[in-house]
């Protein structure tokens, strides 16, 4: 039977040292509070409860806490317990304190690649989430399938396939832990391969292509005109990195002949198309753009991800893969599941219940609405501005005169925008002629903050 006082412990790592085990113990106590390794307000165990982790007699730590009390370093009351007390911490020699990095918060943040996280749905979330924990056997709570819950595989591989056109397997499906945990599986394997170059978009995004090179991969831009990227450069490269559906941050879908022409160049040559899909939830003035996956199932992996439907800090995304590519990746995943099997398991019954589908729908009206509100703002403010990229996604680009990109970028700095501009997302390889433009992206602001936004980038436009 366990006594009373054992409900209310709490662990304490102490290593007494020194001559006598009441002065080691009061030793020990002492330094680690001096040295902040207990935080002020910390509260101990009971002299009790210490005593019989330690091995030691009770009136010993008894009298180490009341020495403690009496120096300052320590506080007693009734029913509070006996706590570390807020004093000055003095850091271990050898050890300069290091100040805290303090950088101020842009007052407008209208940097792409994040949606209103102000609008996620938490009380879908928190039902489906119940739903599916109860529902689940408990064998769903081990180590798991290194492709990901089964549940959840399978509601992609059903939703995928009605709303963008994939034709997807539950057993080509592997879930992973964001765009980028995917695409380093990919990069992992393509090296394994012998794959040695993969082609790039000339504009995109360096980290991911950063995940590319720390492979050992090198990265080759393709040239990039009105019409998208332009493939016709693709020749020996093992594979290829691109955004068909809605170029980033360009915002062009490629056209239809250069989707043959690389799925063509895949067949031809054995090579791998990896293809993001990051937003194709989102369009509003057109009709959706399918996967080029549904082109070449066996040639094109189809990456999605949940960070800009949902919200990035779920850390769920996806893969389908060709069927000669399933068990490499899934080896190279590793013996288990990577990602949460709640979060799996409450994103399968969001898709299936059909709440995916009712917010994404919510979602591309509020974003339309935004997207509307900025074009016409810009038009106003500044109508020698071309605002482009806007038939879909979270983000569109402000071409600005030669030579005034930099500027504007100080200036937004002034105003508390965070803003990009668009030499930031340009391959340090590629020949396509510079553009001067922002990239400016209308998800990541709350509701209300929106119409503030719009008049803090007014103001900095030439």
């Amino acid at each position: 039977m366990a006594k009373p006082w054992a409900t209310f412990a709490v662990d304490l790592h102490l290593e007494p040292a020194g001559p006598g085990l009441r002065r080691g113990l009061t030793d020990a106590l002492r330094e680690a509070v001096r040295t902040g390794r207990l935080a002020p307000g910390t509260r101990l165990p009971s002299s009790r409860s210490l005593a019989a982790d330690l091995g030691i007699a009770r009136n010993t730590v008894a009298e180490a806490y009341a020495e403690l009390v009496a120096e300052g370093w320590l506080t007693a009351r009734q029913g509070s317990g006996t706590r570390v007390a807020d004093r000055m911490v003095t850091p271990p020699k050898g050890r300069a304190p290091t100040p805290p990095l303090e950088r101020p918060r842009p007052v407008h943040d209208l940097v792409p690649g994040t949606p209103d996280l102000a609008a996620f749905p938490r009380a879908e979330w928190l039902k489906a989430a119940r739903r599916a924990f109860l529902a689940a056997p408990n064998q769903a709570l081990g180590y798991g399938d290194p492709r990901g819950h089964a549940a959840l595989r399978t509601a992609l591989a059903g939703y995928l396939a009605r709303a963008r056109g994939v034709r997807a397997d539950p057993e080509r499906v592997v879930v992973c832990a964001g765009f980028v945990h995917g695409l380093q599986l990919l990069a992992r394997v393509l090296r394994a391969r012998g794959t040695r170059t993969v082609a790039v978009e000339s504009y995109g995004l360096r980290p991911h292509w950063h995940q590319l090179t720390a492979a050992g991969l090198t990265t080759e831009p393709l040239p990039f005109d009105e019409l998208g990227t332009n493939p016709a450069e693709l020749t020996t490269q093992g594979a290829v990195l691109l955004t068909p559906a809605h170029q980033f941050p360009m915002g062009v879908p490629l056209h239809r002949d250069r989707r043959a022409t690389v799925v063509d160049w895949a067949r031809r040559t054995g090579g791998l198309v990896l293809e993001d899909d990051y937003d194709g939830e989102f369009r509003y003035d057109r009709q959706p753009v399918g996967a080029l996956q549904g082109l070449d199932p066996d040639n094109v992996v189809h990456l999605g991800t949940a960070s800009k439907s949902l919200a990035p800090g779920l850390r769920l995304a996806w893969m389908v893969l060709p069927p000669t590519l399933v068990d490499e990746v899934t080896e190279a995943k590793g013996g288990s599941d990577t990602c949460s099997v709640l979060d799996q398991l409450t994103l399968a019954e969001f898709l299936s219940s059909g709440a995916y589908d009712r917010h994404v729908r919510a979602a591309r009206l509020r974003y339309r609405r935004r997207r509307d509100a900025l074009v016409h703002a810009v038009s106003t403010h500044a109508p020698h501005l071309q605002v482009t990229g806007i038939a879909a996604g979270l983000h569109a680009v402000l071409r600005l005169p030669p030579d005034t990109e930099h500027s504007v970028l100080h200036a937004a700095t002034w105003q508390g925008l965070a803003l990009h501009g668009l030499t930031s997302y340009r391959h340090e390889k590629a020949t396509t002629d510079p553009l001067d433009a922002l990239v400016v992206g209308y998800g990541t602001p709350a509701d209300h903050a929106w119409a503030g936004a719009l008049e803090a980038l007014c103001r900095v436009l030439p």
